[in-house]
């Protein structure tokens, strides 16, 4: 499971406008128009053209719980494109995004200073272009270690230095055992 690549997607996810839907028969009828027949959609899913066929008619109406799962899945990365597209936009351009974590956090500093790893929950607004660095690196197909690189950057830079104005000589912020992890648009 990815936590940082899933936490971006739900992010953007709370600014859909129309709910996505829930049951087999409208979630295969809209893969079907997204794909443009059945027999895409067939691939996609791992299943035979026919019982995409019986999902659309409504004769079939409750997948087995891995192909809901992946059915799911599938029609969510797909639903409300411009509406996704404007959110992001908006994030990597005038909103930035919001990280709420709890993990151990933990940094390279100096000898003299205090770098015991400790749990800590925060919630931090996280300028555009940490949101743009997250975003660009997700549709790279970036690791869910390179998302975390890059959101523990942000941590120190916003948080642990506040803008340049502390801990000047701060080297590198380890984030690891991420307890929840939540972003916010």
């Amino acid at each position: 499971m990815s936590m940082f690549g899933d936490g971006l997607d739900k992010a953007v996810q709370k600014a859909f406008t129309r709910p996505v839907p829930k049951s087999a028969g409208p979630q295969m009828r809209y893969m079907v128009k997204q794909l443009g027949g059945t027999k895409a959609v067939a691939e996609l899913l791992g299943m035979s053209q026919r019982q995409v066929e019986r999902y659309v008619a409504g004769t079939a109406k409750k997948p087995r719980p891995d192909l809901a799962a992946r059915l799911e899945r599938e029609v969510i990365k797909r639903w409300q494109p411009q509406i996704r597209a404007k959110a992001r936009k908006k994030a990597t351009t005038t909103g930035g995004i919001v990280i709420d974590a709890r993990a151990r956090m933990g940094y390279t500093a100096p000898i003299g200073s205090t770098d015991q790893d400790r749990i800590r929950h925060l919630t931090v607004a996280l300028p555009p272009r940490y949101a743009a660095r997250l975003f660009d690196a997700q549709a790279a197909g970036a690791s869910d270690t390179e998302l975390q690189e890059i959101a523990a950057e942000a941590l120190k830079e916003v948080y642990f230095q506040d803008g340049g104005r502390r801990a000047g000589s701060l080297e590198e912020v380890r984030f690891t055992d991420v307890e929840h992890l939540e972003f916010d648009l």
